[in-house]
C-alpha cells in the first residue's frame, strides 16, 4: 500500500509568496519561498506544490527561478504549476527543477493537450489540477483561470476525463474552502476516490490534524496544505506525528523537529 503524502502548498504571484480566502479575499502576505521551502523539507515534508495565481511572462522568470533555487536546497519533489500552456512551458519547468507539472486552465481550453503532455513527458510527470465551486443547490462546477472563469464540467466527471487522458495524479481544491480551515470536502473526496484509479491529492480548508485525518478516511491519498502550515504552529512532523499515532500509514519523519 503507498504511503499518505503530506504536501505543503506554496501560491505565488509576481513570485511572492501569498495566501488568500477562497482565492482572491482577504490577501495575506506568507514570508520567503526559497527559505520557507528549506524549512519545510528540514521539516520531513514529503513534496512540495508551488502554483503561480497571476500567470504572466514576468511571473514566468521569477518562477522559473524560484523553483531553480528551491530544487538546489530541497529533496522533496517539486510540482509546480500556473500558466501552462504548450509543452515548451512543461519543459522549462522540468528543467528548472520540477518533478511534476500542473495543468489548469489549459486543460478546460483543450483537453487533448493533457494527453499530449502524458505521451512527451511521461504521465507521471502531468498532474492535473481541478479547482471547484458550488454555484448553488449543490451543483458543482469546474473553474478555470484562478476561479475566474467557469465551465459545464462538475469535478467527478472532468477528473475521470482527465484520467482518460493519462495524466498521473489529480489535484483537487475546494474554492468554497480554500483558506477558511473549515475542512476538506471529504463527501466530494470519497465520490472521486471511488471513481478513480490514480492518486489524488486534497486541497483547500485544511485548518486542523483531525481534517487531514478526515480527508485520509475518505480516501485521499495526499493532503495539500497552505495556511495550516504558513500561519499556525502546526508543522509538517507535527502532523506525520499526529496520523502516525492515529494508525494512517505515512512515512518515517526524518527530523526530530517538533
Amino acid at each position: 500500500m503507498l504511503k499518505k503524502r503530506i504536501i505543503p502548498k506554496f501560491l505565488l504571484r509576481d513570485g511572492r509568496l501569498v495566501k488568500y480566502v477562497r482565492f482572491d479575499e482577504q490577501p495575506r502576505e506568507a514570508g520567503n519561498p526559497v527559505s520557507t521551502a528549506q524549512v519545510y523539507n528540514d521539516y520531513g515534508a514529503d513534496e512540495l506544490i508551488i502554483l503561480d495565481i497571476a500567470p504572466s511572462d514576468a511571473s514566468r522568470a521569477k518562477v522559473l527561478d524560484i523553483v531553480g533555487r528551491i530544487s538546489e536546497q530541497v529533496f522533496m519533489p517539486l510540482t509546480v504549476g500556473g500558466g501552462v500552456r504548450r509543452l515548451e512551458d512543461v519543459t522549462d519547468l522540468l528543467r528548472a527543477g520540477a518533478d511534476k507539472v500542473a495543468i489548469n486552465s489549459q486543460a478546460l481550453r483543450d483537453p487533448g493537450f493533457v494527453k499530449a503532455a502524458a505521451q512527451a513527458f511521461g504521465d507521471q510527470c502531468i498532474t492535473v489540477s481541478i479547482d471547484y465551486r458550488d454555484i448553488g443547490n449543490g451543483v458543482f462546477r469546474v473553474f478555470g483561470d484562478g476561479g475566474r472563469a467557469g465551465s459545464p464540467h462538475d469535478p467527478i466527471s472532468w477528473a475521470k476525463r482527465m484520467q482518460d487522458a493519462n495524466c498521473g495524479e489529480i489535484l483537487l481544491t475546494s474554492i468554497d474552502r480554500d483558506g477558511t480551515l473549515s475542512g476538506y470536502d471529504v463527501e466530494i473526496v470519497a465520490r472521486l476516490n471511488a471513481a478513480l484509479d490514480i492518486p489524488l491529492v486534497v486541497s483547500g480548508g485544511c485548518g486542523g490534524l483531525e481534517h487531514c485525518i478526515a480527508a485520509f478516511g475518505a480516501g485521499a491519498d495526499a493532503v495539500a496544505i497552505s495556511s495550516l502550515f504558513l500561519f499556525t504552529d502546526h508543522s509538517p512532523i507535527k502532523l506525520r506525528s499526529h496520523l502516525v499515532s492515529n494508525g494512517i500509514n505515512v512515512r518515517a519523519s526524518k527530523t526530530s523537529r517538533n
